[in-house]
Formats: C-alpha cells, structure tokens, sequence
C-alpha cells in the first residue's frame, strides 16, 4: 500500500501574467481518495491543478506537500512522490511508445542506481494497463489522439507515484477507453492506496467516479464533498448555469445529471421532480 502524502493549498493566488484565474483559494485533498474537479470552461480546473503540481507558481499563498512548501522542495523529492499528467503533453520527436513510458521512470534514476528489471516491470505493467503494449515499438507522434492519450497516461502510471493528478485524462478516448481509464485510476485507489485527482467534464462519469468532487467557478470552489452531496440542481445551475435534472444512476446509485435544454423545458415542468 502507498503512503498517504498529503497535498493542500492555503490562500492560493493564481494567475497568468495580469491577469488572475484562482483567487484566495483553500483546498485540502483527502489522501487515498479520487477527487474529480469539475466546472465551466475556463473556471480555473486546469490552472489549480497546474499549481498544485507546481507547474505555476503562486502569486500569493502557497501549496503544501506533506506540510511542506511545494516550490521549495528539490525537483527529484516532489517527482517521486508526485505525478502529472497536463493537458495536451507534447511527446519528442520520433520517440517511441516504450521510449516515452519509460520516461516515467527517470525520478528514481540517480548516479548510483541506473534501469533495473524494477523498471522493466514498471513501464511493461503500464503499457498492459493502459492496453498500448502492443504499441510499444511504433512512434508516437504516428498514433491517433486516442493511442496518444492512452500513452500518456502510461508514463504517469509507471511514475509510480503515490499521488496522481491528470488533467482532463479522457480527452480523445472514446467512450469505452474512458470508463476504463477511470476504472484503473480507480483501481489505483482502492486496491494501492494512491491519491489520485482528475479534472473532468463528464459530470456524470465525475460524479460516479469520485469519492470527492470539488465544484469550480470564476477561480473559486463552490461546493465540494461527496457527489451525492454536491452534484444538485442548484449547484449545476450555479456552476455552469444549466438547467437541470439530478436524477439517481440506475448503476452506480449516484448522481446523474439530465440536463434540459430550451426545447425540452415544458416536457421537463409536466414530469414529477
């Protein structure tokens, strides 16, 4: 089983040159759980897990990791403990699929101790996971955004990190690779006790996937909590200002969100809440 590290942030201030996305904000990730953040476009899902990795420096407040401040800490400690996947990764040139798992695997490369079969099993497991092994020899920049992505998440995965964060990790997948990416992010949790965060849009693959869900709006959370608590109506109009339905999933008796759209707004008033 993992150790539960601990990822927080206190007054985190984000932003791109002039311009502010996340202000003030507090957040503390339950260790051992998948939180799933959601949101509007261009809420800040995106900046706050960038800061949170420490891809951006905060311009006020600051992330902790383990009680520490992130960006204070060596490179190499916050990459064994802490793994990132961002949105639309860029691969080197004609590197193959095996050649960019393994670059997973470099945090716990040193002078002292170089590839062993420890790696091998790490990279070969997930390849296996993520089911591009047999995509290990082709280059990657020769794979649909599909294969990519699932590449993608290989190399996070053989990182082998007690904490994992993704962002938006399904882009490109069709509906099937999608429930099996969180199937396996969810597998990571229960079975190997990581913390893993995902951003989503799928609000209800968010809600019937995550132990934890943190609503975002206007670089500020909302609401966060379980999904049966957070995801309602009120919440969904407020975040994305949508009308809607939050119905019970036949499957996962969790929250599903209908949404109703102006044609559909009479038929939805004549059927019982």
């Amino acid at each position: 089983m993992s150790v539960n590290h601990t990822l927080m942030a206190a007054g985190l201030d984000l932003a791109y040159g002039e311009r502010q996305i996340v202000s003030a904000l507090d957040i503390s990730l339950p260790p051992g759980k998948l939180t799933v953040i959601v949101g509007a476009n261009a809420c800040g899902k995106s900046t706050l897990l960038r800061g949170l990795a420490r891809l951006l420096p905060p311009q006020r407040g600051a992330v902790y990791l383990d009680g520490k401040p992130i960006h204070q800490m060596p490179t190499r400690d916050v990459a064994t403990i802490l793994g990132v996947l961002p949105q639309s990764p860029i691969a080197p040139d004609a590197i193959s699929v095996a050649d960019l798992v393994g670059r997973g695997r470099y945090p716990h490369q040193s002078w002292f101790r170089r590839w062993t079969s420890e790696d091998d099993a790490a990279v070969a497991e997930a390849l296996t996971a993520t089911d591009t092994a047999e995509l290990a020899d082709r280059p990657v920049d020769e794979l649909s955004g599909g294969q990519r992505q699932r590449v993608w998440i290989a190399m996070a995965l053989a990182q082998e990190t007690d904490l994992l964060l993704l962002d938006e990790p399904t882009t490109f997948l069709d509906i099937n690779h999608q429930v099996e990416v969180l199937d396996l992010l969810t597998d990571l949790v229960r079975q190997r006790g990581r913390t893993v965060v995902v951003v989503l849009h799928d609000l209800n693959l968010a809600c019937r996937y995550a132990d934890h869900i943190v609503a975002m709006k206007a670089g500020r959370i909302v609401a966060e909590g379980r999904p049966v608590d957070v995801m309602t109506e009120a919440v969904v109009a407020d975040v994305f200002g949508m009308t809607s339905r939050v119905v019970v999933d036949p499957v996962s008796d969790t929250p599903m969100i209908v949404p109703i759209g102006r044609h559909h707004v009479e038929r939805a008033t004549a059927i019982p809440a």
